[in-house]
């Protein structure tokens, strides 16, 4: 360990970034072993697919909540890994409680609060990121922590395949993801901060004295979030053309592309700026959505994966880290605005998908999300910004 933590820091990847990168990657493990099977779970209980809509953006939208605080917290206490610890505790407790599901309702419950664990780390991790690195290797920094994390995502996916190969239930199969979410709180003991003296700064809920340029980004993210609605429909709809195992490993190619792509696209954008390679993000999703909306054999919907795992890759992190630099000097509290609103337009996007994908066809939800990411994609190439 103490050999790769060294030759990280000749690059700029300095041993918090490999720390909290092994947190997420096993996090991601326990995460991605039950998301693939949350919607056939549901959906073999009797939910349908407005619930499942609805499921996927109530819990991306509950984590805007606690991200907006946690980032406010962690700006005023002058401290970030309390909140990164409790945030992945609480996920990790939380995946106790699933396991023990008998009704699509529990996990209709369960999941939101779950998620909330997520809110809690997250901006102060990012912040903790961008504080303790250059800020000129910032795209690769957070692309290499995407692309650990996304790695986790890649093995929890695989052994979902085995597991349920092997002939495991739903219940025992979140008992394991339970048991793996608890160990990956180990390498936070681990990771260092320069403790700030407390400020005294008021919590601000909106876009007020946040700077020009992160407020326009703010805006572009959150159309793009309408458009973007949860990854459990793209597996929904690959369960109506492939059995359960099948969908498993097909959502499985989401991870790999995303792992394979994540660094190269945080490089890449680190080259030729990170507003050129998010937009262009856009408009492969909005390619990925047609796929999925026209899609019903095998070569297509793996096709689609694919892209959908190299258009989040070229997305994701660069969003993150384009924030980030637009960033006020509260880091903490402006990344928290940002994926506050972000994730609170994650609610209507999954209810508007679930209410076509049900009184209309599950077609019309991906047509939606495919003109939306083009008229995102349209308005940020309009847009300029003083990229630092």
């Amino acid at each position: 360990m103490k050999k790769i933590i060294k030759r990280g820091l000749m690059y700029g990847i300095t041993a918090n970034v490999i720390l909290l990168g092994l947190t997420s990657l096993l996090t991601d493990v326990s995460s991605e072993l039950i998301v693939p099977l949350i919607p056939l779970f549901m959906a073999s209980l009797g939910a349908g697919g407005l619930v499942i809509g609805i499921l996927g953006g109530l819990s991306d939208s509950v984590v805007s909540i606690m991200q907006l605080f946690s980032g406010y917290w962690s700006d005023l206490k002058g401290k970030r890994k309390p909140f990164i610890f409790f945030g992945y505790s609480a996920s990790a407790i939380t995946k106790l409680f699933m396991s023990l599901s008998t009704a699509w309702l529990h996990i209709f419950i369960l999941r939101p609060v779950e998620r909330i664990g997520k809110g809690m780390r997250d901006p102060p991790r990012d912040a903790l990121l961008a504080e303790t690195t250059p800020k000129e290797v910032h795209g690769k920094v957070f692309g290499l922590h995407k692309a650990l994390d996304t790695t986790g995502g890649i093995i929890g996916t695989l052994l979902a395949f085995v597991f349920l190969t092997l002939g495991l239930s739903y219940n025992k199969i979140f008992l394991i993801a339970s048991l793996i979410a608890f160990t990956s709180v180990f390498p936070l003991f681990f990771v260092k901060e320069k403790i700030k003296k407390p400020k005294k700064i008021s919590l601000k809920v909106g876009l007020k004295g946040l700077p020009r340029n992160l407020k326009l980004f703010i805006f572009i993210a959150t159309l793009f979030a309408l458009a973007n609605f949860n990854a459990i429909l793209f597996i929904l709809r690959a369960k109506q053309f492939f059995p359960a195992t099948t969908t498993v490993l097909l959502f499985a190619l989401f991870y790999i592309s995303y792992q394979l792509f994540a660094v190269p696209s945080g490089m890449l954008a680190d080259r030729i700026t990170k507003k050129r390679v998010i937009l262009y993000g856009y408009i492969l999703f909005s390619l990925v959505c047609l796929i999925f909306a026209v899609g019903d054999s095998l070569n297509l919907i793996i096709m689609g994966f694919i892209l959908y795992g190299i258009s989040y890759a070229l997305i994701i992190a660069n969003q993150r880290a384009f924030a980030a630099d637009l960033a006020s000097k509260e880091l903490g509290t402006s990344i928290g605005t940002f994926h506050m609103f972000v994730s609170l337009a994650s609610l209507p996007a999954g209810i508007i998908a679930g209410m076509l994908w049900q009184f209309i066809s599950p077609a019309a939800a991906f047509y939606f999300a495919a003109s939306l990411a083009v008229i995102t994609a349209v308005i940020f190439s309009l847009i300029k910004f003083e990229e630092k």
